[in-house]
């Protein structure tokens, strides 16, 4: 594979392929959430709550993997760790489909999500390579517009396969679907890190890149926000399949209930997108905060004492998701923007401390699954604190203004 820097593609055409590389992750999740009793069934599962493992393996080895993958792409450019990632991703998805045991679906899981960590990583860094400050956002919101289609539809694929075939089908799928992918980028995405930019793979190279990211206050706060949102996210998200079918008996519904809420959140990041330039990363993420936890709150308080019926359930579920559309796209714009220097090594350090935490935290939320939604619920208020409380470190105790000029970094992008 050759570094290329000469044939640019539309902005369309690179938000539709960078969508098309971040889906990977989010079909890897959701396509299987109606097969984990199957997948429980066939390999001797007895506990339910120990099926959400299927999820959490995947994201764990993904979140480990990412900070390698930082300080690779930063060396060796964007294409070549990309696509070897991947390579990793498919035979680990197709290798799932013919195991036998429990643990050994968890472990090929745990593989397929390192070579995963290459497009959480690497798209972010192109994304920051091309793009800064809200112009940036607004290009990671149409990113995730056309990401978040992928919960729209992942879980009916995912039932469409298990209605014409066994569970393991979905594992070929997967691996089919991202080659398609990685062909398309190799011949349509040209490396984006030119020669100049690139920095040695040197432990006193890694180890500056990580000190940049880790003392500016503003970037990593706001990265550390992103944890807590995202901990919640997957904590609903390991459950989810238990929550809507379980408790509220959705059955075959499930997938459509499923579908509502990705519908949502990508109506949420388009519209991001639509007035990003106008009011600002921060205004629009600090209001989506405060709407989050409120709602969490609300969603608490009424399934601890019993008055939450799927009617009431779900509209604030829509509410809560429609914030965390603007607060994640916002969020991580604000984290990586004073760090374009060094965005491979901040792309990594902000993927592994999101989804190793994001997963941990996210599995505890799940594991405390007792059939109610109070799991659910009591997640997206402590997580929207914590969120919240991030982010007044980041601003100094302000929200709602317009940053100010960073010095550590180049270049330095002001959100004026």
């Amino acid at each position: 594979m050759t570094d290329r820097i000469s044939r640019a593609i539309s902005r369309p055409h690179f938000i539709a392929l960078i969508a098309a590389l971040m889906t990977m992750n989010a079909i890897a999740v959701d396509v299987m959430l109606p097969a984990l009793p199957y997948m429980g069934e066939a390999l001797g599962v007895v506990s339910e709550n120990e099926r959400q493992f299927v999820v959490t393996s995947y994201t764990l080895g993904m979140g480990i993997a990412v900070l390698a993958f930082g300080p690779l792409t930063d060396r060796f450019g964007r294409r070549i760790p990309l696509f070897a990632g991947i390579t990793v991703y498919i035979i680990a998805a197709i290798a799932a489909a013919f195991a036998q045991d429990f643990t050994t679906l968890l472990v090929l899981r745990f593989v397929q999500g390192m070579g995963a960590a290459s497009a959480r990583v690497i798209c972010t860094a192109i994304v920051r390579d091309k793009y800064s400050g809200r112009e940036m956002a607004e290009v990671m919101s149409l990113t995730f517009m056309v990401f978040m289609a992928i919960p729209i539809i992942a879980p009916s694929i995912g039932q469409v396969l298990l209605l014409t075939g066994p569970w393991q089908n979905i594992f070929i799928f997967m691996g089919v679907l991202a080659l398609a992918i990685m062909i398309w980028g190799y011949f349509k995405l040209d490396e984006t890190l030119s020669e100049d930019k690139r920095r040695p793979l040197s432990i006193k190279s890694i180890a500056s890149g990580f000190r940049i990211v880790c003392t500016n206050r503003t970037a990593f706060f706001y990265g550390l926000a992103g944890m807590f949102l995202f901990g919640a996210l997957m904590g609903f998200i390991s459950s989810a399949q238990q929550v809507y079918v379980e408790v509220y008996g959705l059955g075959l519904w499930f997938t459509a209930a499923f579908a509502g809420i990705g519908a949502l959140m990508a109506v949420s990041s388009f519209t991001n997108s639509r007035v990003v330039r106008r009011m600002g990363m921060r205004r629009l993420a600090h209001g989506a905060i405060l709407v989050y936890t409120t709602f969490g709150a609300v969603m608490t308080i009424l399934a601890l004492t019993n008055n939450l019926p799927f009617v009431v359930f779900y509209p604030l579920l829509a509410i809560i998701m429609f914030s965390f559309g603007w607060t994640s796209s916002n969020m991580n714009s604000l984290s990586m923007e004073p760090l374009g220097a060094v965005a491979g090594t901040a792309a990594a350090t902000f993927a592994f401390i999101q989804t190793v935490g994001g997963a941990l935290m996210g599995m505890v939320i799940g594991q405390m699954f007792n059939h109610s939604a109070l799991n659910v619920a009591a997640g997206y208020f402590t997580m929207g604190v914590m969120a919240l409380v991030c982010v007044l470190i980041a601003e100094k105790g302000k929200l709602f203004g317009v940053g100010e000029q960073y010095a550590n970094a180049e270049p330095v992008i002001s959100e004026h």
